[in-house]
């Protein structure tokens, strides 16, 4: 009989890594938006050197909430305090588990006293509406990403969004707006205009440089994005495509898919029950050397993910009494490990070495086989140290790097190795060949890497991390 929901797929399983580390759901793409617009190396260095349009309009869920309520649901599944969240500001919104493991994170925007917009992976937005359901005054809207592979047909949105970034941005932000557009602080929401459109603005800074996130109605779109472009001709703007648009979380330091914290636990019984069988957890590709038998083994905690200043114990939330029992300087901490130019060329080689061993393909700029990636981080006596979680090469660094959580007593310059490739020749996922595991030597270094991010970005999330 077909499982109607994720805790029927889990039972019919009995094995739930096994189940995530076969999935077949493909490799995971940012749907829509070009592959690329001239080469991803060009469009990569534009966000260091001058400016950059990327699209963020179809790879994330929004998830619009709105009612008396609206806050009280938002302080009640969030490790963040809304002790101060004031209307047009916007806060990165972290839940977790009962048991205090991370269900994802994502945007949260505050347009109005009662309104308020997530944008982020759907893990966040199917356990913000399930938690809706159970005794809040809200309205919900929901606009899922769009498909992965649409095969031609049209795809719409409710909104279009963008980013404007990179040293040069501002100066395309004020030509676009036909005038200055004050620099407010980090985080803070505003308007401008766009081809006599007025949309709403974030103040953000995603390549280090003061930048803005826009967005607007969907079927603006074209308009907005050739009035943003034709601007920002002069001052070297590029439009980012798909393939480049992944290699700035490298530089900036944010680990985007870790595994849903949310496989196990009676408490959590009745969410897995009304998870579609078909939902983003129940077909997540997990993917990466490090495999165990307890799935528990792959969630991981806000202080794992560096977002340990985040958690405030000043209001009630699911997995209060969890965090509360942590000791922050005992846990892992976010780093970026910065791979070994000859064992990255060993690995480039391997498809064309017809003598040599095969390994698992290291696709450029985005090596990542799976959706929630983890790769063993090993010490010289082959000890697990930490679990490597995002991979890729950055052309601004000319470096593989990835994004990692790392014991706490393994310190910044330290020499590792990440294991790549599955064992026992691989998974049967359809991203993966049949290979051998490679161990690549890594110099643990600072996250964010880009010292133009580390300098740059406001005090908090990305920046403590690099301690």
């Amino acid at each position: 009989m077909s499982a109607k929901n994720l805790q029927e797929v889990l039972d019919q399983a009995g094995n739930t890594v096994e189940l995530l580390r076969n999935s077949q759901i493909g490799a995971y793409v940012y749907p829509v938006v070009p592959y690329e617009f001239t080469n991803f190396r060009r469009e990569v260095i534009a966000w260091r050197e001058t400016a950059v349009l990327y699209d963020q309009s179809h790879h994330m869920a929004n998830l619009f909430i709105s009612g008396p309520d609206a806050l009280r649901l938002i302080s009640d599944t969030g490790v963040n305090s809304v002790a101060k969240f004031p209307v047009d500001t916007a806060k990165q919104f972290v839940p977790v588990s009962p048991e205090g493991g991370v269900i994802g994170d994502g945007i949260l925007f505050r347009e109005a006293a009662e309104e308020f917009i997530f944008v982020g992976r759907a893990p966040v937005a199917n356990w913000l509406t399930y938690r809706a359901g159970t005794g809040y005054d809200v309205e919900l809207r929901l606009d899922p990403r769009s498909p992965s592979r649409p095969y031609g047909k049209p795809v719409t949105r409710d909104l279009w969004r963008f980013q404007i970034q990179g040293p040069r941005a501002w100066e395309v932000i004020e030509k676009v707006n036909g005038g200055p557009v004050e620099q407010l602080r980090f985080f803070h929401l505003a308007h401008m205009n766009v081809a006599g459109e007025r949309v709403r603005t974030l103040r953000h800074g995603m390549a280090g440089a003061p930048g803005l996130e826009l967005w607007g109605p969907y079927e603006t779109y074209d308009k907005v994005r050739d009035a943003i472009l034709e601007a920002g001709r002069e001052f070297g703007l590029e439009p980012a495509g798909a393939r480049a648009y992944s290699c700035n979380t490298l530089e900036s330091g944010w680990i985007p898919s870790p595994l849903p914290a949310v496989y196990t636990g009676e408490e959590l019984r009745p969410y897995r029950e009304w998870l579609g069988a078909d939902s983003y957890e129940a077909t997540n590709a997990l993917a990466g050397s490090f495999v165990s038998d307890r799935i528990e083994d792959y969630y991981v905690n806000p202080w794992d993910l560096g977002y340990g200043p985040f958690v405030k114990f000043d209001h009630d939330f699911v997995g209060r009494d969890a965090l509360a029992a942590v000791t922050p300087e005992t846990q892992r901490r976010k780093v970026t490990l910065a791979w070994h130019p000859e064992d990255v060329a060993r690995l480039l080689a391997a498809p064309v070495d017809l003598d040599g061993p095969g390994y698992q393909f290291f696709d450029l700029p985005n090596a990542n086989y799976g959706s929630s990636n983890y790769d063993s981080v090993i010490d010289a006596h082959d000890n697990l140290v930490g679990l490597s979680m995002f991979t890729g090469y950055s052309a601004n660094e000319r470096r593989a790097l990835s994004l990692a959580t790392v014991n706490p007593d393994v310190p910044l310059g330290a020499e590792v190795r990440v294991v790549w490739g599955e064992p026992d020749g691989g998974s049967r996922k359809t991203t993966v060949q049949p290979h051998e595991q490679f161990a690549v030597r890594a110099v643990v270094s600072p996250a964010p890497y880009s010292v133009m991010a580390r300098e740059h970005y406001k005090p908090g999330w990305r920046t403590t991390a690099a301690v």
